[in-house]
């Protein structure tokens, strides 16, 4: 990370994937993004960048795409989605900071950012970068915490909170933990250039008591039901949107030419066996064990 960037919210040695997902009673949220994202993603597509990818959660759901860019900024959440995926072709494993993204423009046809911008600090430069390295036609999903959610109101209306829920501007809860107003992000998104197809609203049944009495399977049905609501309100902790970037979809890319010099920008890239070299500004970028480093030049 360089100083002029924003900083990075860094999972490294985290077991976030175990003690967050696995064994931490999430169940209800994760089927009910599982649906959302079923609902939302195209049904086939050539090269998908996974945003904030992590141990590969929701990885196995782009079932439709050819293959698909694991990018993170932790490398040992990368090496957790190796091992739950494996290192086939179909996977392609990248650290990188999502403001330098070390894509060459227009490279994908999709892109997810699951979980992910609730820590961007500058998220319209984050969600900037999204949008230079999707080709036309691309598709973007994206998800965000929600300042605007019914428990927030309450709290505000009721003196528990100060900061109000319905200004635009995004509240850092804890840090680099951020709310976003749907109002502000939807705002980014067309003034970037994206044309936002659809908006579910997710997890309306994030409270503990109803967790623990109410079968989980009873909640998830009924939330995806309300789902379709997010095209007349957004009142949920969670918001999924799908965004199309204008025109139709660019040419394929080889797999040597997808990547660019974060530190100068070229796409001039020499791949030896322990790094990738730019004969621009001669950065050298590690390649270990199936992992592609762009953090740091080594």
């Amino acid at each position: 990370m360089t100083n002029n960037n924003p900083p990075v919210c860094d999972y490294e040695g985290s077991d976030y994937q175990k003690s967050f997902w696995d064994q931490g009673g999430r169940e209800y949220e994760d089927r009910t993004e599982a649906i959302a994202l079923k609902r939302l993603l195209p049904k086939s597509g050539r090269l998908m960048l996974e945003l904030g990818a992590g141990a590969g959660r929701n990885t196995p759901r782009y079932v439709g795409f050819e293959r698909i860019v694991l990018l993170d900024y932790s490398r040992t959440q990368l090496e957790q989605a190796q091992q739950r995926l494996g290192t086939s072709d179909k996977y392609i494993y990248v650290a990188a900071d999502v403001y330098r993204l070390p894509f060459v423009d227009g490279l994908f046809d999709g892109a997810t950012m699951i979980r992910v911008l609730h820590h961007m600090s500058d998220a319209p430069k984050a969600l900037g970068q999204v949008k230079q390295v999707l080709g036309p036609g691309g598709t973007f999903i994206l998800e965000f915490a929600n300042k605007l959610n019914l428990k927030a109101i309450l709290r505000y209306w009721l003196g528990k909170q100060k900061w109000s829920p319905f200004t635009l501007e995004p509240v850092e809860f804890v840090e680099l933990n951020f709310d976003f107003h749907p109002q502000a992000v939807f705002n980014w998104l067309r003034e970037l250039g994206f044309n936002t197809e659809k908006v579910l609203t997710v997890s309306h049944f994030r409270m503990g008591f109803l967790k623990r009495v109410v079968p989980t399977s009873v909640l998830v049905f009924f939330d995806s039901i309300f789902q379709w609501t997010g095209a007349l309100f957004q009142w949920t902790p969670s918001v999924f949107v799908k965004s199309v970037v204008g025109g139709t979809s660019s040419g394929h890319h080889s797999l040597t030419s997808i990547f660019k010099c974060p530190k100068c920008g070229s796409a001039n890239l020499l791949e030896k066996k322990e790094y990738l070299e730019c004969t621009n500004c001669k950065s050298k970028w590690e390649l270990k064990n199936g992992i592609y480093d762009f953090r740091e030049p080594i």
